[in-house]
């Protein structure tokens, strides 16, 4: 955390803004896309944004790092430790985790619900146990806690236009489409670690199960199944981006450029996917640098028109840079019956396996 963004935030306690500064420097190490686009926003809500993050971040550290070889029970335990803290700390104790110290300052400044904490810590509980959703709807009450309560916690940071309570559902729904992008983009990672977060029935609709994931996982080799339930499965995510997209008009004029900008480029890694050929089995797919710098400059110039309370230039209708090249959307239903995943005619058989 920079000087400048404590000193706007009005964090003037050494030992808080030093716990601050450790939130910051995890949105810089592990989140690349949401470091980038919390540049844009004024300097007095960086912090918050940071410790939001810090705080999701070391508890997904807790249940999910691939690469280590801590078991099971030190995860469960380690988790009890970071809830106890976070109970102490919410009832104004001091605690030892710095994450735990800012998220907890964080939340008392912005009067975000200490139920939106405790959703996300449930959700990171289930990780521990739970390797796959029957339905959408099982998954859907996972990501409530970890996802769809990240983006409530960022409202009241973030300031709105309109009355908190109409802005939530889309904030809501846009930590939603940023997971089920995650999940879509790592699902050979999450594959690794004995997870599968893509929802059983749609995968079952195309003749795919966890051996067939694993198959193409261990060999490298595709499937048409396998491409159609990925195809399917991005298709139900550009439709919550649609769900969430007309919230973002309903934030702060000095707050929206920071969250357009995580919108356009999450969407970018789904076309990445899709331009890959949802080879996400087999390799991850990225936004290249120049994309992302283009993007991000964009939502510069827009954060200091709304600062400087400059009228934003509007492209002509068509020409609005901000949908990927080459992007398509079908209608996913809302409640997302089995029928959405019937496969289409050139995706049932033809396996290569």
């Amino acid at each position: 955390m920079t000087a400048r963004e404590l000193d706007a935030a009005g964090i003037l306690d050494a030992g808080l803004r030093a716990d601050y500064t450790a939130c910051r420097r995890l949105n810089a190490r592990h989140g690349r896309t949401y470091f980038l686009a919390t540049r844009l926003l004024p300097a007095d809500r960086r912090s918050a944004v940071h410790a939001l993050y810090g705080f999701a971040r070391h508890a997904d550290d807790i249940v999910d790092d691939l690469g280590s070889t801590v078991l099971l029970a030190e995860r469960e335990a380690a988790l009890d430790t970071l809830e106890a803290q976070w109970s102490k700390a919410l009832d104004g104790g001091w605690v030892e985790e710095p994450v735990v110290r800012a998220v907890a300052d964080t939340r008392a400044r912005y009067g975000i619900p200490a139920s939106h904490f405790t959703d996300f810590l449930a959700s990171m509980r289930s990780d521990l146990s739970v390797t796959d959703y029957p339905t959408y709807d099982d998954l859907a009450a996972y990501m409530h806690g970890s996802a769809a309560v990240i983006g409530l916690q960022m409202v009241p940071v973030l300031g709105t236009v309109a009355p908190r309570a109409e802005a939530e559902p889309q904030a809501a729904a846009l930590g939603v489409a940023f997971q089920l992008t995650n999940f879509l983009r790592d699902v050979g990672e999450d594959l690794d670690r004995g997870r599968i977060y893509l929802p059983a029935d749609l995968l079952g609709a195309y003749g795919v199960d966890r051996s067939l994931l694993l198959w193409s996982r261990t060999t490298r080799r595709h499937d048409r199944r396998v491409t159609e339930a990925l195809r399917a499965a991005a298709s139900l995510t550009r439709h919550v981006y649609r769900a969430a997209e007309p919230g973002i008009g309903q934030l702060h004029p000095v707050s929206a450029p920071c969250v357009r900008t995580a919108f356009v480029l999450y969407r970018d890694i789904l076309q990445a996917i899709e331009d890959d050929g949802f080879s996400v089995l087999h390799r991850r797919a990225v936004v290249g640098r120049r994309r992302r710098l283009a993007v991000a400059g964009r939502g510069f110039v827009r954060a200091l028109a709304a600062r400087r309370g400059w009228p934003v230039f509007r492209r002509s209708p068509g020409s609005e840079p901000d949908r990927p090249r080459g992007a398509h959307v079908s209608p996913v239903p809302a409640r997302l019956p089995e029928s959405a995943w019937v496969p289409r005619a050139s995706g049932a058989g033809g396996e290569e396996r």
